[in-house]
């Protein structure tokens, strides 16, 4: 496993793109980098999904609503936001486009790769796989909402890995959404085992 200083952090442009779906997608196989004092993770995001601001239902930002929680996603791409889940779980999502455009991408499911504090080879199959897994992987909890992902400690980075097949669906637990539910604003890379168990229909 190369050290993370070999791989090519994501520039500000990155997360500034007006496209949210076209983010989701080029997220996949990117790498997520987390360092805790003396401890670096390593995980490749393999599954996110897209949510677009205003015009979505699905999203928290539907209509232009602003509260306390929601203010993250109206600032400048490029920083987390980080909530609670049914007060359970704590889910990550990259804020992207450009400031009061409240453009955010949930990251589902990462493939952790390496974890520099961890000496045993035990399986890790399982404990990416789903939003409130990947936090839960990486310590990230709502004190992480608004951290740079230019910043030196949490980072996503690119060492060029280009998934060979991606998948796409309607995105899950959204069936609230109307017909935004049925959008295929969700993205993963074909057959990985790291995706979230879901039974889902491919478009």
């Amino acid at each position: 496993m190369a050290k993370y200083n070999n791989f090519k952090k994501l520039p500000a442009d990155f997360y500034l793109n007006q496209d949210v779906v076209e983010v989701a997608r080029l997220l996949l196989g990117k790498i997520i980098i987390k360092k805790d004092g003396n401890r670096t993770r390593y995980a490749r995001i393999v599954e996110t999904e897209a949510y677009a601001g205003a015009e979505d239902r699905a999203s928290h930002a539907f209509q232009n609503k602003r509260t306390a929680r929601t203010e993250t996603m109206f600032q400048k791409g490029g920083i987390a936001y980080v909530y609670l889940c049914y007060g359970m779980h704590h889910l990550l999502n990259v804020v992207t486009n450009m400031k009061d455009t409240p453009h955010a991408v949930l990251i589902r499911a990462i493939e952790p790769l390496f974890d520099e504090n961890i000496a045993t080879k035990k399986s890790k199959r399982k404990s990416g796989s789903g939003p409130a897994l990947v936090t839960k992987y990486l310590e990230i909890d709502t004190h992480h909402n608004r951290k740079s992902f230019l910043s030196s400690d949490l980072f996503i980075a690119d060492d060029n890995f280009i998934p060979e097949h991606i998948s796409v669906s309607p995105r899950i637990g959204v069936d609230y959404a109307g017909e935004a539910a049925k959008w295929p604003y969700r993205f993963f890379i074909t057959n990985h085992p790291h995706v979230t168990p879901h039974v889902f229909n491919i478009v």
